[in-house]
């Protein structure tokens, strides 16, 4: 298994991680169950972990498709600062999302501001997720590119065909 496909093998899991952590964590609060709560704190960990994981694959992935035919680097460039952002994002929403399971366990009272922070990270994140999925997509898939982007790598195989 390449770097490329190790990347393509784990990459969906913070995406998918936080939208089912989201619900878990709104299903916890509508039922008032600090046990279904905990759990979505849980998955975010899973997520943040995986988005390490996901982005510390990305560059070797880059290395093997960049050469490839049909490629734009305008692309994947695109796709690091969406990925770059959701990475700091999903450091963020783990780190806090330990906090609050620590701050829980101490039975401290400002804990369940903990969880209302979470669940506006998980917002938050669930909505780079859509770009940072979409931009790695559009990489090698062109059946899902928007007339932008191809437009953008029309003109860069013009201008490199000048020189």
């Amino acid at each position: 298994m390449n770097d490329a496909h190790f990347h393509l093998a784990v990459n969906h899991l913070p995406i998918v991680g936080v939208l089912i952590g989201f619900l878990v964590l709104l299903v916890g609060f509508i039922m008032k169950k600090p046990q279904i709560k905990n759990t979505a704190l849980g998955i975010f960990i899973f997520s943040a972990v995986t988005a390490v994981v996901a982005f510390l694959t990305g560059e070797g992935a880059e290395e093997i498709v960049e050469n490839l035919p049909g490629i734009s680097e305008t692309l994947i460039h695109k796709h690091e600062e969406y990925a770059e952002l959701f990475f700091t994002m999903m450091l963020i929403l783990g780190g806090v999302s330990i906090i609050t399971l620590f701050l829980e366990y101490k039975k401290l009272p400002f804990y369940k501001y903990g969880f209302v922070v979470c669940l506006l990270l998980s917002v938050a994140s669930i909505g780079i997720s859509k770009y940072v999925g979409t931009s790695g997509g559009e990489i090698t898939h062109i059946e899902i590119r928007n007339d932008a982007n191809v437009i953008q790598l029309d003109s860069q195989d013009n201008d490199s065909d000048d020189d």
